[in-house]
């Protein structure tokens, strides 16, 4: 697994010690994604580098650069992102016939028949389908979604409560290879209209270790290499890093990976950081993310946000 435009769904959390605004998406007022003391809601500039930290960054590409897998317009036909679908709280609710069923929530899923899918109708790539119930506050992400005969199929698909800091359980996977929900690690044009992006970024790499760290639940590899990294490891942007003269779009971007970091979610192309489409995204300013070579992330020593 890799990588109704949308405006952002936020959330709640705490800033430099007073409470921030819950940014919320327009149609779901309601909901947060995820409380302030969620993973991915919280700051990681502070904590020290991991030991292993320049190995790991070298398993990945020191030399590749960042890629935003995300923007305006159309790549091959479909929004370029992971789209999100809101619905109200009495759409039907089907079942769908799950690949990975023992590691899937059986559901029923409230699946539209105009929901969104990744890459559009006819792609044969991922097909993530991110569903957001406004009313219940309920996420449920798929992987893989195709319509049949009779309903729906999927490799796998697990429903989360916003309000909630519940994790898959150990070993599941979800929609994304490492267990983890992929909407809060999205890049959502709407922050970045209001100055910052509050969270950490999803992104993903090629080679992975048979391993995972908090909060990530779930491996996807066999092999054992120490240099490579676990699901669920958390890179940042170091703080010496300059984002000065990078055009705006970028810039706050950058900031969001200096404060949150990004963590790995998935397997797929190196340094790919993900996004929901926008038609207010541009492309130009975004490429310049492609500037930013690997060597300028550094691995964050997480341990301390492991609930004791």
């Amino acid at each position: 697994m890799r990588t109704a435009l949308l405006a952002v769904i936020g959330l709640a959390l705490l800033v430099g010690g007073r409470p921030a605004e819950a940014l919320r998406h327009p149609a779901a007022p309601r909901c947060p994604v995820f409380p302030a003391s969620n993973a991915w809601n919280k700051r990681v500039d502070r904590l020290p580098v991991a030991a292993n930290s320049d190995a790991l960054v070298r398993s990945i590409g020191a030399d590749e650069n960042l890629h935003p897998d995300f923007g305006s317009g159309q790549w091959e036909g479909a929004p370029i992102g992971i789209p999100i679908t809101v619905v109200r709280g009495r759409q039907r609710r089907v079942r769908v016939a799950f690949e990975y069923a023992d590691e899937s929530d059986r559901g029923p899923y409230p699946i539209p028949r105009n929901v969104k899918i990744e890459g559009g109708r006819q792609s044969d790539g991922d097909r993530h389908a991110l569903i957001l119930d406004r009313d219940s506050c309920r996420l449920y992400e798929l992987y893989a979604l195709y319509p049949t005969a009779t309903g729906w199929r999927a490799g796998s698909g697990a429903i989360w409560n916003l309000r909630s800091n519940r994790l898959r359980p150990a070993g599941w996977t979800s929609a994304d290879a490492a267990g983890l929900p992929i909407l809060p690690g999205l890049a959502r044009f709407d922050e970045v209209a209001r100055g910052r992006i509050d969270h950490a970024l999803r992104f993903t790499v090629q080679r992975t270790r048979r391993a995972y760290v908090y909060p990530a639940r779930h491996y996807a590899s066999d092999s054992s290499d120490p240099n490579l990294p676990p699901m669920g490891l958390r890179l940042r942007l170091k703080g010496s890093f300059s984002t000065a003269g990078y055009p705006r779009q970028a810039r706050i971007v950058l900031e969001a990976l200096k404060r949150y970091g990004m963590l790995v979610s998935d397997n797929g192309s190196d340094w790919y950081i993900t996004g929901a489409p926008d038609p207010r995204w541009s492309n130009d300013q975004l490429r310049a993310l492609k500037r930013v070579p690997g060597s300028a992330f550094e691995v964050v020593d997480t341990r301390t946000l492991r609930p004791r």
